[in-house]
């Protein structure tokens, strides 16, 4: 029943003088003035800034909402949303941008779950990843439009098949009980991607991010990680082999909040498929080899889902209202996702914040690591964990904390120096492979291209 209660009773917050927005497809130049147009209404909480541009010249621009636009606050959590991946996929991008104006247009109105949400969270949203294929999708408009038409960048790739293949490390790294967290990238890694993907990577390494979600089209259903599986020797077009991470049950609650605030992509039947609770993990609906969704969580300490919301990925614009009044509610719940777990800070004995310092889980087998500043942040469901926080130089803290389901619960941890010891009485510890020494052990294989993700 309270899975039920909260997408009403968020929804009900919600509808008290919401804005009347435009539906319309926004060609580049009109992306760029619909977000620098909420920037000035919200100037106070709102900053636009640039992770890079496109193989074309096109600014990868994002929107920033925060009390304090520009600056990460120590215990504040980094979010971020990221749409139109695949250029003719597009009502991501349109509701990226509905969502800027509604989050502006509420704190203006001082809506009392907005203002909050923006005073604690500090949120990161693109609109569009792939620009110039947006540009060769938009052209054929929604009525002619392909399936594959402005799918990929201008170079013709794939920007959800383009980032380094960690899956495959990790899979290795597993086997011989190495770490499925933070795993290096290849040393010729800048080689082997685009422009966009590259602005993403070096976007993603510059902030501490926690929850995240990539908006897609054609299916509607919450797709959580893994979406490569470890066996690669399938040869039919759609695969049935579940591959969960360590937080499987996290990632189906994440999928699930998403999913049951929507309209109707909890009840499953869509698109002529089927997904229980509207949620699927991604191996276990198809393969698929060098994903952003994977990379997020094996590379950083970012939670990330990937949505599919609608059946036509370029609707008409006439159903652009219908489609933004089925995901709003759900948008911002999934924002709200990113208080719960644990957080806090690991500082030294002088209280000075602790970088890099790894946050251990008993039980599950994947770890995060603490900000510039000494901050971290664990997603977690409900429950009592045994918590361990390390660093090189200091000796390891561990704690019981319980863990609610409301806001996350605050642990500190107050590292100690190590005693230092004879070279020959130390032994090798960390939570980071050689990299080296993985790519030698591992031949990643060929993998089939999907058609949705």
């Amino acid at each position: 029943m309270a899975r039920w209660l909260r997408p009403l009773v968020g929804a009900l917050l919600l509808l008290e003088g919401a804005a009347a927005l435009s539906f319309l497809h926004h060609r580049y130049e009109e992306l760029v003035q619909a977000l620098f147009r909420v920037q000035s209404q919200c100037p106070y909480v709102t900053r636009i800034y640039s992770i890079g541009r496109s193989v074309e010249g096109r600014h990868l621009y994002v929107l920033e909402f925060s009390d304090y636009p520009g600056i990460h606050e120590p215990l504040e959590p980094e979010f971020k949303y990221v749409g139109n991946m695949h250029g003719n996929e597009v009502l991501g991008r349109e509701l990226l941008l509905q969502l800027s104006e509604f989050l502006c247009e509420e704190y203006r109105r001082g809506n009392e779950r907005i203002t909050r949400l923006i005073h604690d969270t500090r949120i990161h949203i693109m609109p569009s990843m792939n620009p110039d294929g947006y540009e060769v999708a938009a052209k054929q408009g929604p009525d002619s439009n392909g399936y594959l038409t402005g799918r990929n960048n201008a170079n013709g790739v794939d920007l959800n098949r383009n980032f380094p293949d960690l899956n495959t490390l990790m899979y290795y790294s597993r086997e011989i009980s190495g770490p499925n967290h933070h795993i290096p990238l290849p040393d010729n890694w800048k080689s082997q991607v685009e422009p966009e993907t590259l602005a993403v990577i070096q976007w993603i390494s510059s902030y501490n991010f926690v929850l995240s979600a990539n908006l897609h089209g054609g299916a509607v259903v919450a797709n959580y990680p893994y979406d490569k599986s470890q066996d690669q020797q399938f040869k039919s077009h759609r695969r049935t082999v579940n591959t969960p991470t360590p937080d499987d049950k996290l990632f189906q609650k994440l999928a699930k909040t998403y999913s049951y605030a929507h309209s109707w992509m909890h009840r499953g039947w869509n698109c002529g498929d089927y997904f229980a609770d509207g949620i699927t993990n991604g191996a276990s609906w198809y393969s698929l080899s060098k994903g952003m969704q994977d990379f997020n969580y094996l590379y950083t300490n970012c939670f990330e889902i990937t949505l599919e919301l609608s059946c036509n990925k370029f609707p008409p614009e006439e159903d652009l209202e219908r489609q933004w009044m089925a995901n709003r509610e759900a948008l911002v719940a999934f924002i709200e996702e990113v208080h719960q777990g644990i957080k806090g800070m690991v500082s030294d004995e002088n209280n000075n914040g602790i970088a890099g310092a790894v946050i251990s889980v008993q039980g599950i087998s994947h770890d995060i690591t603490s900000g510039d500043m000494g901050d971290y942040f664990r997603l977690l469901l409900p429950g009592t964990y045994t918590v361990t926080a390390s660093a090189e130089g200091y000796q390891p803290l561990t704690v019981t904390t319980t863990v609610g389901p409301a806001a996350p619960s605050l642990v500190h941890f107050q590292l100690k120096q190590e005693v230092v010891r004879k070279p020959a009485e130390r032994k090798a510890s960390g939570t980071r492979m050689n990299n080296k020494a993985l790519q030698k052990k591992v031949v990643p294989r060929a993998t089939r291209r999907g058609t949705q993700r």
